[in-house]
């Protein structure tokens, strides 16, 4: 058989989180057409309901049918035409990806730099910002690859003072930390639906201003890639008259609105304050075991925690703690990526995992495989 009887695993890397049961048995409902006037009053009460997470009142705000780093190509190649200039902030690997998007639609990337593990220097962006004028800001809010959470509000400004547009990484923050597109002036967001969301992967939602659209519109040549295109899917998420652009995941997106009731019932702050909690409880157990933090706890995010190794586990060998901690224990880790493998582990604390009892289930297998 194709499908085989698949293990049980409790999700601790940098996502897919686990699915809670309301999302699972919503994917299981009967399908129906992606036309269908009850599934589009469905999309509409999901695209108001990502608006309140988004922090926005933007119209054109929905459930993109890819992941999110199609989320990330979607925002950069509405925005961009050839030869457009753009600044980059990267400080991991999804920042050097927004920079690599822009490059390959043909934009003139000027990156800034910071460390990995360190957030990017407002001061210098803003110095850059200046100089090059720039179409496009882009940078990561929470940099999945290193667990760094970056303030927005200031390089935000600098961009809207440059006269650009701002586009940010929300992949890993929404729904696990505040999120203000409209009180930060961004002008374009994308985040995915496996992180702090606990659905299943392969949705983006993303949501565009006003400002935005209106760019869009007045295009020199067409957006390069017409799935993506967002004066098209305007047609079918937000015309009056639906217009047929794709089939939508329909089960994919049964799922995603159960997760987004579930966020909402919880409330956000709530659900940020459980976040914090049991990321605090996350580092010190981990401290008392000897991994320390790579990121500074002013800037640390709560559903991401990358922690340096200790010397045990680089004497056993760090894939094969992780191994044991999966084959063992059926827990997932997250290995560090680009400079830092090898030598960090990224574990996260997404949606329905962000709970004293998950932490304590680690904590525990790794005293086991440890001692």
């Amino acid at each position: 058989m194709i499908l085989e009887t698949l293990p049980s695993r409790l999700l601790l890397g940098p996502g897919p989180s686990n699915a809670p049961d309301a999302v699972l048995e919503a994917m299981r409902r009967p399908l129906v057409g992606h036309l269908d006037p009850h599934f589009l009053a469905l999309l509409d009460r999901l695209k108001e309901g990502l608006r309140t997470l988004f922090g926005t009142t933007n119209a054109m705000t929905l459930p993109l049918s890819a992941t999110g780093s199609a989320g990330m190509e979607a925002c950069l190649v509405n925005l961009l035409e050839a030869g457009d200039p753009v600044v980059v902030g990267v400080n991991g690997v999804f920042g050097g990806r927004m920079a690599e998007v822009a490059r390959r639609a043909g934009a003139r990337v000027t990156t800034v730099e910071a460390d990995w593990g360190r957030p990017l220097d407002a001061s210098q962006m803003d110095d850059v910002i200046s100089r090059v004028r720039p179409r496009v800001v882009a940078f990561v809010h929470a940099e999945t690859s290193t667990g760094v959470c970056q303030p927005v509000e200031e390089i935000a400004s600098a961009a809207r003072a440059a006269g650009a547009m701002v586009v940010l990484d929300c992949v890993t923050s929404l729904a696990g930390r505040p999120v203000e597109l409209d009180a930060w002036g961004i002008d374009a967001a994308y985040s995915g639906s496996q992180k702090c969301l606990s659905c299943s992967p392969g949705l983006s939602p993303v949501s565009v201003s006003d400002r935005a659209i209106e760019h869009v519109r007045e295009r020199r040549t067409p957006v390069q890639s017409w799935f993506l295109d967002l004066g098209l899917l305007a047609g079918y998420y937000a015309g009056a008259q639906r217009v047929y652009h794709h089939t939508a995941p329909i089960s994919a997106i049964y799922g995603l609105a159960a997760g987004v009731d579930r966020v909402l019932e919880e409330g956000l702050e709530p659900r940020f304050e459980r976040h914090r909690q049991a990321s605090s409880r996350l580092v010190q157990g981990l401290e008392a075991l000897g991994f320390e933090p790579l990121v500074e706890a002013a800037h640390r995010l709560p559903m991401l925690t990358s922690v340096r190794l200790p010397e045990r586990v680089e004497r056993l060998g760090e894939a094969v703690v992780r191994g044991r901690l999966l084959e063992d224990f059926g827990i997932e880790v997250g290995a560090g990526l680009g400079p830092l493998a090898g030598e960090i582990w990224r574990i996260g604390l997404m949606g329905e995992n962000a709970r004293p009892e998950v932490v304590d289930r680690l904590l525990e297998a790794l005293h086991a495989v440890l001692d």
